[in-house]
């Protein structure tokens, strides 16, 4: 079993946006998935961008935005959705609504996630 405690999560940071590591490759011997829980403030973004060889599932659990899909697609995206996304497919996030939003991703295999971030507390 591993017990990983709240005060001990790690979070990384970019402007607007915060991404909860709640479980990844520093904190676990998961071979199978890291899950983060991101936060983005009203506004902020994550840009287009791929994983190469990681799929990833989102739930939104607050708010409501814009996914940010490949040939400048978008998808409204708001509490209660799920999205997958596999190897490869181009995914991002506006959130364009007036509060925060909340998801929860869940990345197989684990990616560490701290390149794509400025910082880290």
């Amino acid at each position: 079993m591993e017990f990983i405690s709240g005060s001990s999560i790690v979070e990384l940071s970019n402007p607007g946006v915060v991404s909860r590591q709640l479980l990844n490759p520093e904190n676990s011997t998961s071979v199978r998935v890291t899950i983060t829980e991101v936060h983005l403030e009203p506004g902020a973004s994550q840009p287009r961008h791929t994983h190469e060889a990681s799929e990833q599932i989102w739930y939104a659990t607050k708010g409501s935005g814009k996914l940010l899909l490949a040939d400048d697609q978008t998808k409204d995206f708001r509490a209660g959705d799920v999205v997958r996304f596999a190897d490869r497919d181009v995914h991002g996030l506006l959130n364009d609504g007036d509060i925060e939003f909340v998801y929860v991703s869940v990345t197989a295999p684990p990616i560490n996630f701290g390149y794509a971030y400025k910082d880290k507390k």
